[in-house]
Parts: C-alpha cells; sequence; structure tokens
C-alpha cells in the first residue's frame, strides 16, 4: 500500500497529495477525488519540479 502525506499548508481539504509508487515515482492525488487516479512522474521529474518550485520559476509575476 503506497502511504500518501498531505502538505501541512492544506487548510480546507482543496489539496493534493505525494506518495512514491514501488518503482520510485512520485505519484500525485487530489484529495477531493483520491479514487480518480494519480499524476505519475519519475524521480528526475520530480526532482526538477521540486528545484523549480525552490527557486521561484512558479511565482506569479
Amino acid at each position: 500500500m503506497i502511504e500518501f502525506v498531505t502538505s501541512s499548508f492544506c487548510n480546507y481539504g482543496d489539496c493534493v497529495e505525494i506518495g512514491r509508487g514501488p518503482d520510485g515515482a512520485m505519484l500525485v492525488r487530489d484529495t477531493k477525488n483520491r479514487d480518480h487516479g494519480t499524476l505519475e512522474f519519475t524521480r528526475e521529474e520530480w526532482d526538477a519540479f521540486v528545484k523549480g518550485v525552490k527557486a521561484g520559476e512558479f511565482d506569479p509575476a
């Protein structure tokens, strides 16, 4: 069974959860729709996303 975690910044239940698949892939799902599947990212894709977040690449202009 995959253990998903929700950000501590999630206040109202409209959040995403992340988990690690058995093959090391990162899985993302919507807390409002847990039964409707997940998005799957390779470890490399996930690392690039996290690096972009930390660098402010997704901050509004």
